[in-house]
This record gives structure tokens, sequence and C-alpha cells, in this order.
């Protein structure tokens, strides 16, 4: 039996709920960007830090539609996302002499910072330093 478009939309609701308690976010600090290419579908989860006002990817999956994007990014966060490395990033935004402090799960430095300059202009930000967080 298909879904209908209602259907899509309650259980779109529901994963989306889903991963917020999962990752213990309240689920106005999430944004899923879903883009449309050929047969596939690309969800964006990017996170907001109300903190000092920034978004930042927090991973990006291929699903066959918006609910097999979903479930595949709570499979991430069930079954990979703990086990990446932890990162601090200390940067400014160029014109302001604000230092923050941001946390970031990826494989490496290269993907944190992907991850940082997710829709940003890199010359508008300053990065200090970046740090492979101790395994505890």
């Amino acid at each position: 039996m298909e879904m209908t478009r209602q259907d899509q939309n309650v259980e779109t609701a529901r994963y989306q709920k889903d991963i917020a308690v999962r990752l213990g976010l309240d689920p106005q600090n999430l944004i899923f960007n879903y883009k449309q290419k050929n047969e596939t579908v690309r969800l964006d989860l990017v996170t907001v830090n109300s903190k000092h006002d920034q978004s930042f990817l927090f991973h990006s999956i291929i699903g066959t539609d918006k609910i097999d994007a979903l479930k595949k990014m709570l499979e991430y966060i069930d079954q990979y996302y703990h086990n990446e490395s932890s990162l601090t990033i200390q940067w400014i935004k160029i014109g302001e002499n604000k230092l923050h402090t941001s946390y970031f799960r990826a494989n490496n430095m290269y993907d944190a910072l992907d991850k940082f300059y997710y829709g940003r202009d890199m010359g508008s930000y300053k990065i200090f330093s970046i740090t492979l967080n101790p395994v505890s």
C-alpha cells in the first residue's frame, strides 16, 4: 500500500522528532535540509547553536526519499556518531572580537572544518585552533 502525502508528512515529523530526542536537542535547534537530485534525496541535518546564533552541519546522508534519508540518519546516530572523534574548534567571525568554541564529531579535522564551513563564506571566519579531544 502506497503512503498518502498526509501519511508521509506524519511519518517525516515522527522521524524528525526521534532524531531530536536521540541527540538530546530541542527540535527548534535542528534544520532538516532536503535536496532532491534525480532519484535520490540528500538530507543535510543542521544544528543551531543559540548561544552564538550560528548553525553547523551535523551530518549529510543520501536516501531514496525523505523517509529513507531520515531512517538512515537515525541509523548513523545510533551506530556511528559516537564512534567518531570529538573535536573542538575555536573561532571568531571577522569584524567581531568574541572568541567562540564549538564542538564537532567527525572522522578527522578536515571533516570537522567541512561541518563548520557548511553554508558559510570561508573568508568571514578565522579559526584559531582545532583540537582532538581525549577519549574518556
